[in-house]
């Protein structure tokens, strides 16, 4: 076999374990960005632990036929790029958050689709996710509206007994 047959199949598993790993991977569209709007894009991602890239359309497509998702085969194509994510919705927020910072992007980086969880997900259900707080965000809100029976009855508590002395 020839060495760029190999090389190309080293890549396609590395996309694959990417994937793999990857809670969500978004597919954007991407077109006349300047080297300064990539590189914020990427450390904006970078800094949520999520890895922005760009591969050929066919590896991809190889990859995710490989790992049995077909899904995808009309969202390959074109200047495409792939942000592998640790949790569902982080990529899709930092793509509105970047797009909604800087007007700028708003025709140069469109979201096509995603994978999350095994699934297919469309570029409006994209839009959806990048409405979603973080997981973070839901546990802090989950806690306080745990906290707050607690804290107000404890209020009434000491009131009560402030009012007794």
């Amino acid at each position: 076999m020839s060495a760029n047959l190999e090389a190309k199949k080293v890549v396609v598993e590395d996309i694959k374990s990417k994937i793999s790993a990857a809670k969500s991977v978004v597919i954007v569209h991407y077109d006349r960005l300047t080297v300064a709007e990539v590189n914020d894009l990427r450390n904006k991602f970078r800094n949520a632990s999520c890895e922005y890239k760009v591969f050929k359309n066919t590896l991809v497509r190889k990859a995710f036929d490989e790992l049995g998702v077909t899904q995808f085969d009309s969202d390959l194509n074109g200047a495409t790029a792939f942000v592998f994510c640790p949790d569902e919705t982080s990529g899709c927020s930092i793509l509105a958050k970047a797009v909604k910072e800087n007007p700028a992007l708003t025709d140069k980086v469109v979201p096509k689709s995603a994978y999350v969880d095994g699934a297919y997900v469309d570029a409006e259900g994209v839009k959806k996710l990048a409405a979603i707080p973080s997981r973070e965000v839901l546990i802090a809100k989950m806690l306080g509206c745990l906290q707050s029976p607690i804290a107000n009855f404890a209020y009434v508590l000491k009131a009560i007994a402030e009012k007794k002395s």
